[in-house]
């Protein structure tokens, strides 16, 4: 039974809880090791039982819950008033509607390490399965059925029932005495059917004591207790002891039947003509032989011959061989009838689980759905979010544009990793630099400059090339075309003693100075601007610390 706490509830509750039940919380002894604060009930500190988390956060077993909810008039959470009275809520008020069954809690708890703390027992397992072996544990105190008012070990309740019962008795129906089974199996009394009788009353009374004592569990116990289940409890406890105990029952049945053959088999071998010599009762002291009526027997010459009791039944059988069959068909038919409910009972669990594994498809299936619209969700807000990456990426480059934009026509070029770059220059993999746009005024043309480090057409791997190229503008259309402003290009040596200078002016008939009509013209400019070998000689300094500087100059007054 659960432990009480300072203020257990058990006290109140206006029936004790069954035999095996543990209403509330299970006893924090019976765990190998101490339990985490967050597996106790925040009513009564034992270990939570159908774990309920409530809006505050806090648990609670089931029970404690619904009998908190029943006995007060406005039930706030305890724990919120312990911690921190001023923080009370809307949230510490408690109901059973509010409150959701902790799942992940449960199952943990499901698996603790528990042992049986029943003197004698030495079960230990996991918590899932304390209940089950509550129920079998063959060291519990269990009330005796028939009411005599002991408390008896479950393995020694047939011995009691065998000797020590004073409820479990039988009257012999000769001379009419009161009898426990024992001494009833050892009574004798005058008569020749006196020891058949007596067994045909000792199964009688003891089918009428089983069928008393099964309408004393019925009420409330097992529907198994027919075949030897013990269990008692609530109509809640006692469905989900059927539905967990599945497997103790078939054993259950499984030994039943086999002692029912048994049986069977005895009264076969009985019925067909073997009778005990024991069963027999002859009086010597009280009758002379030829006095005793025995089956089978010849008088010649005065002598008495006896064979060896063959029970010769005449053609319209003897009463007690009738008795006998009656009492063996009748109780076939019962043990038929508890089979049959048994069968029933099976039949009506497969139509739950049936019931309930087609209710877990369903919702299976509902969460299935529900998870197909979140991926849905999700990939939609990852092309939300890689858009505005891009649009992120765009006012980036815009900003850095607008930071390195010239509006006088006069712009400076610093390019980094020069000796990276010429070499995917001379592999191919980056052939030539793009420079960022300038204007020749607020207003006026775009352009930029094209550096190619390992050189382009009859300066390619000799010299680095170096070329103006005219961009398409916002306001081109208003500006003058051909562009035929004066372009110079400078290569700027770091020591400022010998800078490298070229200029050209536009080819007006080129389409490189025409308005744009892509992006951008072909560029156009000084394939061999400068020699490679005067650009790494150490003699120069235009490249210092792998970097170069690169002005171009455009002469608007022109």
């Amino acid at each position: 039974m659960a432990e009480k706490s300072s203020r257990g509830p058990q006290d109140v509750l206006s029936s004790s809880p069954d035999e095996n039940e543990f209403p509330f919380g299970y006893p924090t002894n019976i765990c190998e090791d101490a339990p985490d604060q967050k597996y106790l009930c925040s009513n009564c500190n034992n270990i939570l039982k159908k774990a309920l988390q409530t809006l505050c956060g806090h648990r609670y077993c089931s029970a404690c819950l619904s009998w908190i909810v029943r006995n007060n008039k406005n039930p706030i959470c305890q724990k919120c008033k312990e911690e921190d009275p001023s923080t009370l809520s809307e949230g510490s008020l408690l109901a059973e509607e509010r409150a959701f069954g902790d799942a992940a809690i449960n199952k943990e708890i499901s698996e603790l390490k528990v042992r049986c703390v029943t003197p004698g027992c030495s079960w230990s397992g996991i918590m899932k399965n304390f209940e089950e072996h509550q129920s079998l544990c063959e060291y519990a105190l269990i009330p005796c059925h028939t009411g005599c008012g002991h408390m008896v070990m479950r393995k020694n309740l047939a011995d009691h029932l065998e000797n020590g019962c004073v409820n479990n008795v039988t009257m012999c129906q000769k001379c009419k005495r009161s009898l426990s089974s024992s001494e009833y199996q050892q009574h004798s009394c005058e008569g020749s059917l006196c020891g058949e009788q007596k067994r045909v009353q000792t199964e009688t009374s003891s089918k009428e004591k089983q069928n008393h004592s099964t309408v004393l569990i019925n009420k409330d116990g097992c529907r198994f207790s027919e075949v030897g289940c013990s269990f008692r409890g609530s109509k809640e406890k006692m469905k989900e002891h059927e539905k967990t105990a599945v497997g103790a029952h078939m054993l259950l049945l499984l030994q039943h039947i086999k002692q029912l053959k048994a049986s069977l088999c005895t009264v076969s071998k009985a019925a067909n003509g073997f009778v005990p010599q024991s069963q027999l009762n002859v009086n010597v002291a009280d009758k002379s032989i030829p006095d005793l009526q025995i089956p089978g027997s010849l008088e010649i010459n005065g002598d008495l011959e006896v064979d060896c009791f063959p029970a010769s039944v005449p053609e319209d059988e003897s009463v007690l061989q009738q008795l006998v069959r009656e009492k063996v068909i009748s109780e076939l038919e019962n043990k038929l009838h508890v089979f049959e409910n048994i069968v029933s009972v099976l039949n009506k669990e497969v139509e739950t689980s049936n019931l309930e594994i087609t209710a877990f498809r369903r919702q299976s299936e509902l969460d299935q759905n529900i998870i197909r619209g979140l991926e849905l969700k999700i990939a939609e807000l990852h092309r939300c979010l890689t858009q505005k990456d891009a649009g992120l990426s765009n006012l980036h480059k815009s900003l850095l544009f607008s930071e390195q934009a010239s509006y006088d026509g006069v712009f400076l070029w610093k390019i980094t990793d020069v000796g990276r770059k010429l070499q995917d220059s001379v592999t191919g993999r980056t052939v030539s630099l793009y420079s960022p746009a300038f204007y020749t005024a607020k207003y006026g043309y775009k352009v930029c400059l094209r550096i190619y480090l390992n050189g382009d057409g009859t300066g390619k791997g000799t010299h680095v090339s170096l070329f103006f190229v005219v961009m398409k503008g916002d306001y081109d259309a208003l500006l003058p075309w051909p562009f035929r402003h004066k372009v110079t290009f400078m290569l700027l040596d770091q020591n400022n003693r010998e800078h490298i200078i070229d200029a050209f002016r536009p080819d007006l008939t080129s389409a490189s100075f025409q308005r744009p009509v892509n992006d951008m013209n072909v560029a156009s400019g000084c394939p061999m601007f400068l020699p490679l070998t005067k650009l790494q000689s150490p003699k120069y300094a235009y490249v210092k610390e792998d970097t170069l500087f690169l002005k171009c100059i455009i002469e608007t007054n022109s």
